[in-house]
């Protein structure tokens, strides 16, 4: 594994260290809007004197604070593969690249000793899935390993309410940050509830450090709101989803494949809305 001198100084000294994954600059958006976003919210963190470590896999090598200059190659190569942890074997054998998604990230963040990783929704249950099985890994690596995720909630094509009865089946808290409600990624709120609504970040530093000093396996979900200049009308993008599946199924898309299609559909759909 190879960790930037920037980031081994930061957890050696107890500077905060960020994780952030690179699905979303190698498949999240075209180029060169990946890498200004992917530098954009880098400098966020460093704003908030704290150290980003953009994730990403370079030569068969997990890269934990990805340079200025290997995320615009990420943004830009066509060969990088899609990472889940069952891709990660895979990528270290071959040498080849990989974009890191939620799992993966959550993995080498915890190996490389990062207890905070930032990324905009989760994956979960999809809908259907009682009859697909269609779950992201997510959920799994959430309730085994010792990473906290903060996030604007799960994504909003998803199934909520199987995916927070999976959360809770596997231990995890659900944390509102200000909001008694389960944030849905393009929406402020949902019709489920998150575990615990709280009001400051040293209480949920709080919360996180109870967990790991009293040796509770398994990950912590932080979920907070989209701002509302920028949230969407729910009637909207529910609308969006609907009109995205149904053409998502005629295209025959399935299984990695759903989530981009979807997101991507769906911005299509409900740019004059934005």
């Amino acid at each position: 594994m190879k960790i930037s001198l920037e980031v081994q100084n930061a957890l050696k000294y107890g500077t905060p260290v960020i994780a952030l994954e690179s699905t979303i600059i190698s498949f999240g958006m075209p180029y060169p809007q990946n890498v200004k976003t992917a530098l954009e919210v880098e400098q966020v963190i460093r704003d908030n004197n704290c150290i980003p470590a953009t994730i990403g896999i370079i030569n068969g090598e997990p890269v934990v604070g990805m340079s200025h200059q290997e995320i615009e190659e990420f943004g830009k190569r066509k060969d990088v593969r899609k990472c889940s942890k069952r891709d990660l074997p895979i990528v270290y054998a071959t040498h080849g690249y990989g974009a890191t998604t939620v799992t993966a990230t959550m993995i080498i963040a915890h190996q490389a000793g990062i207890e905070f990783f930032v990324t905009g929704g989760i994956g979960g249950a999809h809908r259907n899935s009682d009859k697909t099985f269609d779950i992201s890994t997510d959920l799994e690596e959430l309730g085994r390993t010792d990473t906290t995720v903060i996030c604007a909630g799960p994504k909003a094509i998803l199934d909520l309410d199987k995916t927070m009865e999976i959360l809770e089946t596997k231990g995890v808290p659900v944390i509102g940050y200000n909001t008694d409600c389960l944030p849905a990624f393009f929406t402020r709120t949902s019709s489920l509830k998150a575990d615990y609504n709280a009001k400051t970040p040293e209480e949920i530093s709080d919360i996180v450090h109870a967990k790991r000093k009293n040796n509770i396996n398994g990950g912590i979900l932080v979920v907070n709101p989209i701002p509302e200049e920028y949230a969407m009308d729910p009637k909207v993008i529910n609308k969006a989803i609907d009109e995205a599946l149904i053409e998502m199924e005629k295209a025959g898309i399935k299984g990695k494949d759903e989530t981009p299609y979807l997101l991507a559909k769906i911005v299509e759909l409900t740019k004059v809305n934005l």
